[in-house]
């Protein structure tokens, strides 16, 4: 396979990461996923994009085997309330598709929140801009190309 624009992301900035596919394994669930790589479904996150009452947008990094708490998250934003992007919105505003979507090389700087649990890992699995594929990261290695915040935004 060749690299995604994720992964040549983060070679250019001499990012360390380990590649992962669950392409062949028919997979579709976040969980099913973790499974088909083997992994603890605590530490391979789903990116969720979601919208503001105030319309802005936000990143959100949650382990799949946990749910968004959209109150607590809305609350850590000030916001009302905030609600899942629609999908036909998804690739114009990230350039990615659903299930394909990283919070690394979006269109544009959205701010990005990560669950606590990821600090449970010395590494995380993340999306690498298609579906199938993650890459595995360190979060001090994340840091280098994404900001971000972590905070307890999970039920």
């Amino acid at each position: 396979m060749d690299k995604t624009n994720v992964m040549r992301f983060l070679d250019r900035n001499s990012i360390r990461y380990g590649y992962h596919s669950y392409a062949e394994s028919g997979a579709v669930s976040g969980t099913d996923a973790a499974a088909a790589l083997g992994q603890e479904p605590g530490k391979v996150f789903k990116t969720l994009v979601m919208r503001g009452t105030s319309k802005k947008i936000y990143v959100f990094l949650i382990s799949v085997n946990h749910k968004l708490d959209q109150k607590k998250a809305a609350s850590y934003l000030d916001e009302k309330a905030i609600e899942m992007v629609k999908g036909k919105e998804l690739q114009p505003l990230t350039g990615y598709v659903h299930g394909g979507c990283s919070p690394l090389k979006m269109r544009k700087k959205f701010r990005t929140i990560i669950d606590i649990g990821s600090q449970n890992y010395e590494t995380i699995l993340i999306n690498a801009g298609m579906v199938g594929y993650m890459v595995e990261v360190t979060l001090e290695n994340l840091k280098k190309v994404l900001e971000f915040e972590v905070a307890d935004i999970v039920d």
